[in-house]
């Protein structure tokens, strides 16, 4: 399947606001959204695995205060960037589904899966 443009390289600064972006999740409407941390893009489904609900407190807004993990603004799970594995709270054991992108001639783009598909019309 052909990748699908998220945004321009440069809408996502280190450690700061992340972009939304529709999706269908097993075929259920949903959002997937794209960070910067170490320098990389890192995709996943806008969904926490201790509850299946959004991430961000304000639109974009997923890192925590000190910009080293993505957290639950609900119940406070933090997740690692780089895996999507979880790293303290009430997500134990579980990660968050990741969405692979690529980064080329200033765009990010993500890339259907089996899971994770265009959103629908």
């Amino acid at each position: 399947m052909d990748e699908i443009l998220i945004c321009a390289a440069d809408a996502i600064e280190e450690g700061g606001k992340g972009v939304r972006f529709p999706v269908s999740a097993g075929g259920d409407d949903a959002t997937g959204f794209v960070v910067r941390y170490g320098g990389k893009a890192y995709a996943y489904l806008n969904r926490c695995a201790h509850v299946p609900i959004e991430l961000d407190w304000a639109e974009g807004e997923f890192f925590e205060s000190s910009k080293l993990y993505i957290m639950c603004s609900t119940h406070g799970a933090v997740y690692v960037p780089e895996t999507g594995q979880c790293a303290g709270g009430p997500c134990r054991g579980g990660r968050l589904r990741p969405i692979a992108v690529v980064e080329r001639e200033q765009r990010i783009y993500w890339q259907p899966d089996d899971y994770v598909r265009p959103a629908r019309a």
